[in-house]
């Protein structure tokens, strides 16, 4: 059995019965008969089981040229059975030998179905040689085959297809003029955009249209577009407000920050009816079209537009709620009064929304500490956030007041602003908390003490070292490490011979955060050997983090500590250490049984960089697990070596998508032409691709010349792909190049780089736009000039 027959049909062993794999298993043996068992494979197309009839479909798709006259014949007399039509066509489509000859005969039969076939087939398998019979085939009596070639044209494309489908526009017949709208809409073709312009003028068209002129994603198309909101109905205007916002994703997409449809929106007529005219569309709007609506409320701006988007905040679908959320954050300014309205009048789902939209205006305080008094929790959370982000001082008293919430998330959010925000008032007001007789406030009063290292807070931390309560000890331990007394150095090692497992594990991890010392690096020493397994743990983290290299012979005797956790911290130690012990050690550990050992020991192996490593770190990013090979790709990652590349381009193609996007982000930002040659060749992986165009976007040492080497020879395919990174880059040398990829050897990456060079709206632009219409060899990329210079 072949790979392709593996592939289709032992993907998911574990999903076929028996029977199944016992008749997949007859039909492999068939396919390794060659043509002696064609006969019996294509009676195969007629069997029960999906699954063996897939096994089949790839065996006669294998057998190429010699399966085709049979498989022609069952599409041509054998029509009693949809399921064996199907197989036929499938076959077909995936045939590895020359079918368009035989299909092309079948184009002829009096037989709509039949013909009808032969199209799909045709369009599926992209066949440019067939582009005229198809074209014929638009004018075919039946409208079934007209509809089925049109839509074989639009998966084929190109300018001959693409004038096919134009002239199918003028047939007359709405049953071929729907069709050819929607397949002109998908195509991308800039050419098709005049034809679908002409349409929106007919009211039996124009939504068609209007939608179709969407997909296309060509910016030409935005000022009609912009016209029909000032004067068409709401269902119009729906549609339109769609198709706007697919053509300004289509163009970020392609050329990064695009605001055409901004700036079309803004230009010409009166804004405030604009943004009314839009809101009053949202009333029998569906999700989509509010969501697309709000988008364009929040271009437009002004009083009614921000009232339209407050309106939809309430929508029960959470993505048009985002999108109006998203949209009023864009009004800035002109919505901020109807933000702070409804933040004083609105319930708690409605602050939820716009808590995050509040802007940085010291004028919002007095709204935002109204919410948070909320009932809801996380109502509460935001405004400590939000107060937070605004950056008034102010607000420093009312957030201490939140220390004693009853939800550990506000106490936690109202610290973190306390910290933010700083002010004149808040060392008082810590220290007057922490002599508070409520332990909450006391415990968060230390936090916040701790946190600024406030010399007048030893007192308050000493006297909590003392308190019976193991959280107030723990939280003044935290703070004294980053007060500068001796007194409290003297207190952490008292603490860490504290009769308190928790106390003693809390003191070395603080120890960790002191000056090395003779006393300090004894006691952690010490620590190494305590009958709790968390003392230990600290005591060896804070040996790794002083650097103390005395100490590796001792960390590495716990190598095979009972407790993971210490084990997982004598390699994080030894990491710090650069000792030959120490790197003995990790190699070791990097073979460990336990995965959370080998993780941290190759992270450590990583971090030293030593070129012994490298082949240990080589295997491990072929391990089976995916976490391990995630971390032994990262420390591969920080090595200049010749073996470096392959692995990432490996690591790249992984099963695992997190190990994928790490190496495509590894690769991204690697200097150098081979770096980005890697980057192209993983293109044609849908699974990375979008990625892939991000990564090749960032303007690295080597990026600019190996993308234009690549559009030199690139695809259909690959060529828009090559252009939209060039484009997004958006510098001045990113914008040469793609004035000098109209003259790159390839007509398909010259044909991508139209649009492209059209929306730089430059003289320089224009003029390499008139050049290339005049004097390209290309049919294609001079019609498509002529369309990016309005003609």
């Amino acid at each position: 059995m072949t790979a392709t027959t593996s592939s289709a049909v032992g993907a998911s062993p574990l999903f076929l019965s028996a029977e199944d794999r016992a008749q997949v298993d007859a039909v492999e043996q068939l396919a390794r008969g060659g043509p002696d068992n064609l006969a019996r494979l294509v009676a195969g197309l007629d069997t029960p089981s999906w699954a063996v009839r897939r096994a089949v479909v790839a065996a006669l798709a294998r057998l190429g040229t010699q399966a085709v006259p049979p498989l022609c014949e069952v599409l041509r007399s054998r029509r009693d059975s949809e399921a064996r039509l199907a197989a036929a066509v499938e076959a077909l489509v995936a045939s590895t030998g020359a079918v368009e000859e035989s299909l092309e005969v079948l184009a002829d039969n009096p037989i709509a179905a039949i013909v009808c076939d032969a199209a799909q087939v045709l369009g599926r398998r992209r066949s440019r040689r067939s582009v005229p019979l198809l074209a014929r085939l638009t004018v075919h009596p039946d409208d079934n085959v007209a509809v089925a070639a049109i839509e074989a044209l639009g998966r084929i494309g190109g300018g001959a297809a693409v004038d096919a489908l134009l002239a199918a526009l003028g047939s007359g017949n709405f049953f071929r003029i729907f069709p050819a709208i929607d397949v002109l809409g998908r195509c991308g073709d800039p050419t098709v955009v005049p034809a679908l312009l002409g349409l929106l003028a007919d009211p039996f068209y124009s939504l068609e249209a209007a939608r179709a002129l969407g997909r296309t994603g060509q910016d030409a198309a935005v000022p009609a577009l912009v016209g029909l909101l000032r004067r068409g109905n709401d269902s119009l205007v729906r549609v339109v407000a769609v198709a706007l916002v697919d053509i300004h994703e289509a163009q970020v997409q392609r050329f990064g920050g695009a605001r055409a449809v901004q700036a079309a929106l803004r230009s010409g007529g009166d804004l405030s009816v604009l943004g009314r005219r839009l809101a009053q569309a949202i009333s029998n709007a569906d999700s989509a079209e509010r969501a697309s609506l709000a988008r364009l409320l929040g271009w437009v701006g002004g009083q009614d537009a921000a009232m339209g988007l407050l309106r939809l905040l309430d929508a029960p679908d959470p993505t048009v709620a985002r999108a109006a959320a998203a949209a009023l954050a864009e009004l800035g300014s002109d919505a901020d009064d109807q933000i702070l309205q409804a933040l004083r009048d609105g319930d708690s789902a409605r602050r939820r929304v716009l808590l995050p939209l509040v802007g940085r205006r010291v004028a919002s305080v007095p709204e935002v500490l109204v919410c948070l008094e909320d009932r809801d929790a996380s109502v509460r959370a935001m405004a400590a956030d939000t107060l937070s982000r605004i950056g008034d001082p102010s607000a420093v008293g009312a957030l201490f007041e939140r220390l004693v919430d009853d939800d550990p998330r506000v106490v936690q959010a109202a610290t973190g602003a306390i910290q933010s925000l700083g002010s004149d008032s808040t060392e008082a007001l810590a220290l007057q908390a922490a002599r508070s007789p409520d332990a909450r406030l006391r415990r968060a009063a230390l936090r916040i003490i701790s946190y600024f290292g406030y010399p007048r807070g030893l007192e308050v931390l000493l006297s909590a070292m003392r308190d019976s309560d193991e959280r107030l000890r723990d939280a003044a331990i935290y703070g004294l490490p980053f007060i500068e007394d001796p007194r409290a150095v003297d207190a952490l090692l008292t603490a860490a011979t504290h009769e308190s497992e928790r106390t003693r594990a809390a003191a070395m991890r603080a120890l960790g955060q002191t000056q090395k010392e003779a006393r300090i690096t004894s006691l952690l020493l010490g620590g190494l050997n305590d009958r709790d397994p968390w003392v230990r743990y600290y005591a060896c983290q804070s040996l790794g983090k002083l650097n103390e290299e005395a100490a590796a012979d001792a960390i590495v005797a716990l190598a095979d500590d009972d407790a993971g956790q210490v084990r997982v911290a004598v390699v994080d130690a030894l990491a710090h250490m650069h000792t030959e012990s120490a790197m003995t050690a990790l190699r070791r550990a990097a073979a460990s049984a336990d995965a959370d050992v080998r993780r941290a020991a190759l992270l450590g192996l990583g971090v030293a960089r030593r070129q012994d490593a490298l082949p240990v770190l080589l295997e491990a990013a072929s391990s089976e697990d995916a976490a391990t090979r995630l971390v032994a790709l990262s420390a591969v990652a920080e090595y200049e070596a010749p073996e470096t590349l392959p692995a990432l381009l490996r690591a790249a193609s992984d099963r695992d998508d997190s190990v994928r996007s790490a190496a495509v982000g590894f690769l991204a930002t690697r200097p150098g032409i081979p770096s980005t040659q890697a980057l192209v060749s993983l293109l044609g992986d849908l699974t990375v691709r979008e990625r892939v165009v991000s990564a090749l976007a960032l303007p690295m040492e080597g990026r600019l010349p190996g993308l234009l080497a690549a559009l030199d020879v690139a695809d259909e395919v690959t060529a828009p792909l090559l252009v939209a990174a060039l484009a997004r880059m958006r510098r001045a040398d990113a914008r040469a190049g793609l004035l000098q990829a109209l003259e790159t050897a390839s007509p398909a990456g010259r044909r991508a780089a139209v649009p492209a060079v059209g929306a730089l709206g430059t003289v320089e632009a224009r003029d390499a736009l008139e050049r290339a219409s005049l004097r390209d060899d290309d049919e294609e990329v001079r019609r498509a000039c002529l369309v990016a210079l309005g003609r």
